[in-house]
């Protein structure tokens, strides 16, 4: 009965599937069946790929060169920096050192390399895996942060990199050193490669290898390196310039202890050994005298980048520093900086040429450069734009201006001697740095000018437009302000500081040559003319008077709240030089004045750097628009207060006496009968800033420099004296 119905059941599922066709397999079966495709398609795929690695790897193998080639290979690219007589003052790239075998390198050295570089050095072929996952996850973590992949290369990947590829970071420059990196690692045994590696890779300070990094940092051989010493070199090859014992101390210390905690979690010295080793109590090397030229240097090279492409030739690079000039700059900086300050020092050829560049008293000590980097608040150098806006607005240094109380939007500045002295004029005002006088201008021509003035002279650092930026409120560069003086100098004509002439190969091949370039107009020249005017003034009777040379200086100081900051710039015979002095924390010193360090350190420098330049009178005769030559009274000192003027440094001033009036003449008081006032637009049409309408208007007169611009609205004068000004379209 059994056998009948099994053969019944066959029966019928023979007959069913004939009549009703095949049926679709079971939701199993397809997933077997896509499971075996992929594993089949992705098997090939592997095959393939690893069939490629493998070929590209051996054609880079009969491409690596032998190792006796690639100990003699150059290791980095050499630069030659000439100053601007052609003297060589600098040489950048291989640093001194002979070469190590493996065996003469200590070998505290190489597990102190291989622990913190490439604990696995020994077992991966040139690639590891385990980084490489390691690497993924982290890239995975921070995928959209902009954070690069870290982690993954190993000391053979370092070496094919530093070997035949840059340092752009790039996932064709990755592949090509993984492939280079399996390739090292087929041609050369693991000690070879130890051997290049340790002579080749970069430890800053312009050494490349350890015995060269040994004697730059300890002055001996890396064959007397101790436990101490190899932490710290170990700890340079991850950021070279961050680490650098000579840069920053406590960065070095703190990374060489972490290379001793990995090189015990890697077994190859003991804690007790970790314990005992002190990198704090390492003796670095004694320099060989202070090398202020770096400071300049470390500013021109990296424009490199930006001026030629990429390369490993041996280079020549033309710059304008001028050697004696540097000498004097930093002879001044180190003999006027008071003790516990910093200095900074910047000198400017008419073309824009940097002559001396110091970013601070020692570049041993510190190599950050106070003269590029720096933000500090220019206090009231910054009137240097307060005074240019005024006259592009239509002052005249010898209009009458009254220092006296002033409150703009709740703020009341004062003057540093904390008195008002009445009736003066504008060139009185700027040379003692009268502040509430600077304040109404400031509020008169609006706050938005000055700011524009600022910009179109070169301040690239964020300006506010709040009536407390008139005495120089905002931080910026010692360069940048030496720049716009140097504008200033030239006239007002831009001024570009450049520090690199010309680029050649080593062989002579011209890779790069500075085109000449002509500037930009900034302010007409009879503005130019009356801000020398009153720079001028500011040193031979104000409070730059210890700037003085014994031939024309035009300049102005400048001193921050509580002394925090002290300056003084000024130009004589083409040159610019801006100076600054002050803490790196921002801290009060005591007697720190523009008008006193700063004063004299720019004039000590400049005596030497203009001494075989001739002398050179300054143009300050102001052409004004015919407009603006309006009938006044001959012009006159306001009598100061009770209690006198005092300059920026409380020092005490004695205005000098009006001259007697030609017989039958009577001093005439200001004009305060309505003459021809200020019209922005009008201005702007005259000197080309804006085109002119097709209608004059009713009441102008045609003819070059002879329009009257047209009636403005009345308006009330802020200082006394001066006539009825229209309000300024750009005020706050």
């Amino acid at each position: 009965m059994r056998r009948e119905r099994q053969q019944a059941s066959s029966g019928k599922s023979s007959s069913a599937g004939k009549g009703g066709g095949s049926s679709a397999p079971p939701p199993r079966s397809r997933f077997r069946i896509w499971f075996r495709r992929l594993f089949r398609w992705g098997l090939g795929l592997a095959v393939v790929g690893l069939v490629a690695v493998v070929v590209a790897v051996g054609i880079a193998v009969q491409r690596i060169p032998s190792f006796e080639e690639l100990k003699k290979s150059p290791a980095g690219q050499t630069i030659r920096v000439h100053a601007a007589d052609g003297t060589v003052f600098l040489s950048l790239g291989p640093n001194y050192g002979r070469w190590l075998t493996l065996g003469e390198t200590p070998q505290v050295m190489q597990d102190a390399m291989v622990a913190v570089e490439d604990r696995r050095f020994r077992y991966h072929p040139g690639v590891d895996p385990v980084g490489l996952s390691r690497a993924a996850v982290f890239a995975a973590r921070n995928y959209g942060t902009g954070r690069r992949m870290q982690g993954a290369s190993t000391i053979t990947q370092q070496l094919a990199r530093n070997i035949f590829l840059s340092n752009s970071y790039t996932w064709t420059r990755k592949g090509r050193e993984m492939v280079l990196a399996m390739a090292l690692e087929w041609k050369f045994s693991k000690d070879e490669l130890l051997e290049l590696y340790l002579n080749k890779v970069y430890f800053g300070g312009g050494s490349y290898g350890i015995d060269a990094a040994s004697r730059r940092f300890f002055g001996h051989s890396a064959t007397e390196m101790s436990l101490s010493e190899a932490a710290v070199v170990a700890g340079l090859v991850k950021a070279p310039s961050r680490y650098s014992p000579t840069a920053d101390a406590q960065a070095a210390l703190g990374r060489a202890g972490v290379v001793l905690d990995v090189m015990v979690d890697a077994g190859v010295i003991t804690r007790s050994q970790a314990d005992n080793a002190k990198p704090a109590d390492v003796q670095l090397a004694q320099e060989t005298g202070q090398n202020s030229a770096r400071y300049f240097s470390d500013w021109a090279l990296p424009q490199l980048d930006m001026l030629i492409d990429e390369g490993s030739e041996a280079l020549d690079v033309y710059t304008t520093i001028d050697l004696d000039m540097q000498r004097a700059a930093t002879a001044a900086i180190q003999a006027d900086t008071p003790k516990g300050v910093q200095g900074a020092l910047v000198s400017i050829d008419r073309d824009g040429a940097v002559r001396a560049m110091v970013g601070g008293t020692d570049y041993v000590t510190s190599n950050y450069n106070r003269a590029t980097q720096a933000m500090r608040q220019p206090g009231s150098a910054w009137k240097l734009f307060v005074y240019m806006a005024a006259l592009e607005a239509g002052y005249k240094v010898s209009d009458q201006v009254v220092d006296e109380p002033v409150t703009i939007n709740g703020w009341s500045p004062r003057n540093s001697s904390g008195r008002f002295s009445g009736a003066m004029d504008l060139r009185s005002a700027f040379a003692y740095s009268v502040n509430t006088v600077a304040a109404k201008l400031g509020d008169e021509v609006g706050f938005a000018a000055v700011a524009n003035m600022a910009r179109r002279f070169g301040i690239t650092t964020p300006i506010n437009t709040h009536p407390s930026m008139v005495l120089g409120s905002a931080e910026v560069r010692v360069i940048d302000m030496t720049a716009a003086f140097a504008a200033v100098a030239r006239k007002g004509v831009s001024v570009q500081p450049y520090g690199i002439t010309k680029v050649t190969t080593a062989d002579g091949r011209l890779l790069y040559q500075r085109p000449p370039e002509r500037g930009q107009v900034l302010v007409d020249s009879w503005v130019a003319a009356g801000i020398t005017d009153l720079l001028q003034t500011a040193v031979n009777t104000g409070t730059g008077k210890a700037a003085q040379i014994g031939r024309p200086v035009a300049g102005k100081t400048g001193t921050t709240s509580s002394n925090k900051d002290g300056w003084f710039l000024g130009f004589s015979s083409g040159l610019t030089t801006g100076v600054w002095m002050g803490r790196d924390d921002a801290k009060p010193v005591g007697g720190l004045q523009g008008g006193r360090a700063p004063a004299k350190a720019f004039a000590d420098y400049m005596r030497i750097a203009v001494s075989r330049r001739p002398v050179e009178a300054f143009d300050t005769e102001v052409k004004l628009p015919d407009w603006q030559l309006e009938e006044e009274g001959d012009a006159y000192f306001g009598e100061p207060g009770a209690e006198g003027l005092v300059d920026e440094n409380g020092m005490p001033i004695e205005l000098p006496s009006a001259a007697p009036p030609p017989e039958g003449d009577t001093p005439q008081p200001p004009a305060t009968d309505e003459g021809p006032v200020l019209n922005q637009q009008w201005i702007e049409e005259q000197t080309g800033r804006r085109p002119p309408p097709s209608d004059l208007g009713a009441g102008a007169k045609a003819g070059p420099n002879k329009s009257v611009p047209p009636a403005a609205p009345k308006a009330v004068p802020l200082i006394k004296g001066q006539p009825p000004r229209p309000p300024n379209s750009e005020g706050n």
